[in-house]
């Protein structure tokens, strides 16, 4: 046993109590606490993470109790914050500790939050926005003078992205308040443990951070669900088989169905209804539907009360319900890492090998399938990728800390530096984020409602008037979600939200489904939707947010399986015939080798490069692709892509395919493309509200879409012409970049493949084309609605496809 492990005699007699005694990574993390130090954890889900990082907090308390804020949990999600008090007031109680836990989100009612910085629990459970919402009052230095610990929960899930940003420069704001504060981050999936430490120490002095490692849990029970028929060649949500997910759902004791967006999370829902003959009792859970609807379906799960809930990402990550036996994924996983954490929510105990099944919607997907769990057996994660921090971010963030105190630039440079994202943070940078706060910048400093921030005498700056203060808290956020209605019944019970842009294809008497239920829309007002239940027929709301797309990983690992064939004998008899009448009639891309086929189909000429990037980058080359045609003359229609392959389809034949691909094309096409389109715009749209320029919401106000757009766009249009380079404008270019285009992934691709591609001119379409191919014309319908009717199509045209002569 480490040195300094030893648990007070309370916690010991908790353990011995339920039969338990502490496994050796908790009594490590208890080991790095004695010794001051910060520490990592990494273990297996079920392994008594979340308790491990409590420990320390739970044996100070015992043996020093106090009535300070001890310990601060940062959650990525909301509901794992409620599900760990749930879980946290358990041992408390049973050892009769007086310590109060409460959980702080923007779900938690104003009166309470109030009452919890005048005084605050124990332990306080909370999110990185909330925490910078709490640092931005006057008082937050003496709430947090005392803090001993911050305990970060799923630390993957936030740590790279700008909620890691936000967080990072939380913590070093925390760690000038109490100098002594331990940091400690937790996870089941990390790639890069030494990533993680630098990111999560001060200073990002690795050294300082303990890493404790789990021991290894009992290996998963991972099943690829395959149709009583034949794998499908198209679609993707994979409702065709529905009834023998249900089945699954009536031999389990409580099945999670997760899914990969929110319409098909509905979808798979109203479906499972459909054949649920033994009316067991199904939730749907994600993250548009109101507070009262998760919990409810929440306290359901934890309860024992529901056989099955039909889920999002909202439930990807730590939430604990000891009764779900089964876990099945709908449509390809899209990542391993993301599989493990969701089949980790089955036998959540480190001793029991989890269950899952994967239900694969298409012949790609089936592959992808079985590259996910090689990988999860193999125990290989997808990357992490860290990058420097986000410039609006760090705006809002030096606002918050200026709506608590007047502070002095220097000192507050040297705070934010520690914070590993911005470490190499230039002060020419720094003074340019800290003029844009002041003024708005060289174009927008004639108007007084971008003076925020205001030089004194004294060398200190503050904020200008206490208007700015208000408006800072009801506005501040990291999460830009796309603008949305309230969906309401008429005696006010509230639903959820649905985008703004699917609300306005509504008219009265419309039916759509959502929460669970067919509603008929009553009448539209501002900013609400108010409907009725219905037992018409209704179609599926859909949804404007990021795809997600497959990992690099699970990329390769499909190339692998298209060129070994010694592979092929693990794939169903339909799948391996869809291989080799391929490698008969076309060529199957060895690993890294771009095979791109040419051939003509129902009048016109086809183009398809298997390249494997994903969507967004499938997505963002097919748009600069086809501008390129148009410039050679060859009179391009359109385009579809989907993970695996790129179609482009036009009036002439593409006889070299390789000018198309030329990585010249970021240097001309794509600064045009995205300098017109609206892409830039949405991405200005972002960085706009999170640094502070366009407000959200005044007091008593929340504005529409509409006149959020319309702010930001005439912003935009200024600072395009009078400062192009403006702070925001190129906050706004590197997001589009970096997020929205995978531009990473594409030009890998780009510059690789002049000297790998190889090109195939064909009679007719091939095997491998056919899954995308269908798409054409259908790639504007709601995911999973077309699903049968692609079915269908794709019969005919995989029947010329798969013709061998």
């Amino acid at each position: 046993m480490p040195a300094g492990s030893q648990l007070p005699r309370q916690l010991e007699d908790w353990f011995a109590s339920r039969g338990w005694s502490p496994r050796r990574h908790q009594r490590d993390m208890l080991a790095a606490a004695r010794a001051g130090d910060h520490a990592l954890l990494v273990a297996p889900t079920g392994a008594g993470k979340t308790l491990a990082g409590f420990l320390p907090t739970l044996a100070e308390l015992i043996e020093a109790p106090t009535d300070r804020l001890h310990t601060l949990y940062i959650s990525p999600l909301k509901a794992l914050a409620v599900d760990v008090q749930r879980n946290l007031l358990t041992p408390i109680e049973e050892m009769g500790l007086p310590i109060r836990v409460e959980t702080r989100t923007g779900d938690t009612p104003y009166d309470r939050k109030l009452r919890q910085r005048a005084r605050p629990p124990e332990i306080l459970l909370t999110t990185p926005e909330s925490l910078s919402l709490l640092l931005s009052y006057e008082d937050s230095l003496t709430m947090f003078s005392d803090l001993k610990t911050v305990v970060i929960d799923e630390v993957h899930a936030f740590a790279t992205g700008k909620r890691g940003d936000l967080l990072a420069l939380a913590l070093s704001r925390l760690q000038r308040f109490a100098s002594g504060l331990r940091r400690v981050a937790l996870s089941a999936t990390v790639a890069d443990p030494d990533g993680y430490r630098a990111w999560l120490a001060p200073h990002g002095d690795i050294h300082s951070v303990t890493l404790v490692q789990g021991e290894k849990g009992a290996d998963p029970n991972i099943a690829i669900l395959l149709p009583e028929d034949r794998v499908p060649w198209a679609g993707h949500s994979g409702t065709y088989a529905i009834p023998q997910v249900m089945a699954e759902i009536e031999t389990h004791k409580t099945t999670i169905v997760f899914c990969n967006t929110r319409g098909l999370a509905e979808l798979t829902f109203q479906q499972l209804w459909k054949v649920n003959e033994l009316k067991l009792p199904i939730g749907v859970h994600h993250g548009s539907l109101s507070l009262e609807a998760r919990r409810r379906a929440e306290q359901a799960m934890a309860d024992g009360q529901l056989r099955a809930l039909v889920a999002t990402a909202s439930l990807d990550l730590g939430v604990d319900w000891g009764d779900v036996d089964c876990v099945i994924q709908m449509g390809a996983p899209k990542g391993s890492s993301r599989l493990l954490q969701r089949i980790g929510r089955a036998n959540h105990r480190l001793d029991e090998p989890s269950e899952a099944v994967l239900v694969p919607g298409n012949r790609f997907e089936y592959l992808e399938a079985r590259a996910a769990l090689d990988a999860v057996e193999q125990g290989e994660l997808d990357p992490d990728i860290f990058r420097p921090g986000a410039l609006d971010v760090l705006a809002q963030h030096i606002m918050a800390c200026a709506c608590a105190a007047p502070f002095e630039a220097s000192e507050m440079l040297q705070e934010i530096r520690a914070a590993l994202p911005y470490s190499a943070l230039e002060q020419e940078i720094f003074d340019r984020v800290l003029n844009f706060i002041a003024d708005g910048g060289y174009s927008l400093r004639a108007y007084d409602k971008f003076k925020r921030l205001t030089l004194g005498r004294d060398g200190l700056w503050r904020v200008t008037k206490p208007a700015f203060v208000a408006q800072h808290r009801l506005n501040a956020g990291i999460i830009v979600e796309a603008p949305m209605l309230e969906v309401r019944f008429k005696n006010g019970r509230r639903l959820g939200r649905i985008e703004e842009g699917f609300g306005s294809t509504l008219s009265p008497g419309d039916t759509f489904f959502f929460a669970g239920l067919a509603l008929e829309v009553e009448r539209v007002e501002t900013t609400d939707l108010i409907v009725r239940a219905t037992s018409k027929q209704a179609r599926f709301v859909s949804y404007m947010g990021a795809r997600l797309a497959i990992t690099a990983t699970l990329a390769n690992r499909v190339r692998v399986f298209l060129h070994d064939r010694s592979q092929w004998s693990r794939f169903p008899d339909d799948v391996r015939e869809w291989l080799e009448v391929q490698a008969y009639r076309s060529a199957l891309p060895a690993p890294g080798q771009l095979l791109v086929e040419t051939f003509p189909h129902e009048g016109r000429h086809h183009m398809v490069a298997y390249s494997f990037e994903g969507w967004n980058a499938h997505q963002s080359l097919g748009m600069l692709i086809t501008r390129r045609m148009e410039a050679m003359g060859l009179k391009p229609l359109g385009f579809v892509a989907n993970d695996y392959a790129l179609a482009v389809y036009g009036l002439e034949k593409i006889e070299d395919p390789r000018p198309l691909f030329s990585p010249d094309i970021l240097e001309h096409e794509f600064v045009d493309w995205v300098q017109q389109s609206a892409l830039l715009k949405r991405a200005f749209r972002e960085v706009a509200i999170i640094g502070g320029l366009v407000e959200r919401q005044h007091p008593g106000k929340k504005k529409t879409g509409r006149q959020v757009t319309f702010s930001t766009d005439l912003i935009y249009d200024v600072l395009r012409k009078y400062e192009p380079d403006h702070l925001l404008l190129r906050a706004a270019w590197a997001d589009a970049r970096a997020r929205m285009t995978d531009v990473g992934r594409l030009a890998h691709l780009l510059d690789t493949a002049g000297d790998t591609m190889l090109h195939i001119d064909l009679p007719r379409v091939s095997p491998m084309a056919v899954p995308v191919l269908i798409m054409i014309g259908r790639e504007t319908v709601a995911q999973g609605t077309a699903d049968d009717a692609l079915l269908l199509e794709a019969e005919g045209i995989a029947a010329e496809a798969m013709r061998l002569d």
